[in-house]
């Protein structure tokens, strides 16, 4: 009995240890426990397995195997379940199918957990007919099927596109007495609002409130979300006053994902009203929630506003990324302020980070804009790197300015280069050329891009 319990006691001490992720001590305790006669048991040593599969590498974790069987521990399911779950979240299929093969040569029978895990690893690397077999063998072996069976075939089928599929067997599932829970709602509105489906997902939301169940915040935020894409913006609202008056805690990511919907629908009082919300709630803001905030007070023409938010992110101890900094100067070039937007990108250079492209793209059509197209022009054959977003702004503007010659001959050099570009773009410089009197060279450059294409 003593021996039992000294066993349970350092199960616990490795236990915990993992769970912080101190390794090293655990390791220890194992030392120590074998040099007072207390010896490590499959409990001990899975739960090791378990902890190198989560923070160090999944052959570390192979590894304690071999010390297993000099132990004379015979590894059981549990342990090669944490080596799949390993496996798995590491994206090894390879590796995941071998010690599959390798536990069943072992003679160790897999549990429903095994192929849990073995299925959600076919779905996650798109391989929907073989998750489905899998299914199919935990079936044929006798074995139960757990909720997380259930919630794995769902999220599987959605995430690779069969939602329909997805749908038909959780009402096949409803019909036969499963009773889901919230996840498995939660699983489903997910994958019907990705899928654009948002009346599916608000009919699933109501029964999900008929069935005694709660919706939580993700249930909600993802329909607001969904919502707020398809342009329902008033529906979105709804929820989000829901949302509130249930009490849920919003943090700022889920508040400035509401503030970049309405600025984009141009709703900039409502906007506002919400920023003012998150502020007077006292609610600390990570750099992605800085940005959209930023983003709105560019949007408005407050860069004074915008400006200051830089001084907060660097008091807060936060640095600016280049998502940050082209904001500014996409915000600066709306305004006309040319000077400043360089400035700005010339520090943005200092800074050392690996592409400015869209910085650059934003100077581009800021400086066009504001009616400097030889500036813009010396711009972009400065540019070592450059997108079709790049050639269709320059040649947009330089259609506008009525310079459709040189419009032409950049649009050429876009497609020679195997990029991409609008068709509306290659026709408003085809028409711009046309109607300014120069036909034989719009049917040279109709030739030339057609020709450009075909090599491409």
């Amino acid at each position: 009995m003593v021996y039992i319990l000294s066993s349970r006691l350092l199960n616990i001490c490795i236990a915990s240890f993992c769970k912080s992720k101190q390794l090293e001590k655990a390791e220890a305790v194992i030392i120590d426990g074998i040099r007072l006669g207390v010896l490590p048991d499959v409990v001990t040593y899975n739960t090791l397995i378990d902890a190198y599969c989560r923070f160090v590498s999944i052959d570390a974790a192979y590894s304690i195997l071999a010390r297993m069987r000099e132990a004379g521990i015979i590894p059981d399911t549990i342990t090669y379940n944490s080596l799949l779950a390993g496996a798995v979240r590491n994206c090894l299929l390879s590796q995941s199918l071998d010690l599959f093969e390798e536990m069943l040569q072992a003679g160790i029978s897999p549990d429903v957990w095994t192929y849990n895990t073995l299925m959600h690893c076919f779905f996650k690397f798109g391989k929907p007919d073989e998750a489905y077999r899998v299914f199919r063998d935990i079936i044929l072996n006798n074995l139960s099927p757990c909720p997380a069976t259930f919630n794995i075939l769902i999220n599987g089928l959605c995430r690779n596109g069969y939602m329909d599929n997805a749908f038909g067997l959780f009402r096949n599932l409803q019909r036969h007495g499963f009773v889901p829970k919230l996840v498995t709602y939660n699983i489903l509105i997910n994958g019907l609002c990705k899928a654009g489906r948002l009346k599916a997902a608000s009919t699933v939301l109501k029964e999900l409130g008929e069935s005694g169940l709660e919706p939580n915040a993700i249930t909600y935020t993802t329909v607001m979300k969904c919502c707020f894409r398809s342009r329902k913006i008033q529906q979105g609202l709804e929820i989000l006053s829901k949302m509130i008056s249930k009490g849920y805690t919003f943090d700022g990511f889920a508040y400035c994902t509401v503030i970049a919907a309405l600025v984009k629908t141009r709703k900039i009082k409502e906007a506002n009203d919400c920023m003012e919300r998150l502020l007077r709630n006292g609610i600390e803001l990570d750099l992605v929630s800085y940005n959209t905030l930023i983003y709105l007070f560019c949007k408005e023409g407050k860069l004074e506003a915008a400006i200051k938010l830089l001084d907060e992110i660097e008091k807060g101890g936060m640095e600016c990324d280049k998502y940050t900094h082209t904001i500014i100067i996409d915000g600066l070039c709306k305004v006309g302020n040319i000077e400043g937007a360089q400035r700005h990108l010339n520090y943005m250079n200092t800074m050392g980070f690996d592409s400015n492209l869209v910085a650059f793209n934003c100077m581009i059509d800021g400086l066009c804009k504001a009616g400097r197209i030889d500036y813009a022009m010396k711009f972009f054959e400065s540019m070592e790197i450059k997108d079709s977003f790049t050639y269709t702004s320059l040649v947009q503007n330089l259609c506008r300015a009525r310079r459709f010659r040189c419009a032409s001959k950049v649009l050429l050099s876009c497609v020679k280069s195997g990029m991409k570009i609008f068709k509306s773009t290659q026709r408003a410089v085809l028409d711009g050329l046309y109607s300014t009197g120069y036909g034989s060279q719009a049917r040279r450059f109709r030739s030339k891009i057609r020709l450009a294409r075909l090599l491409h």
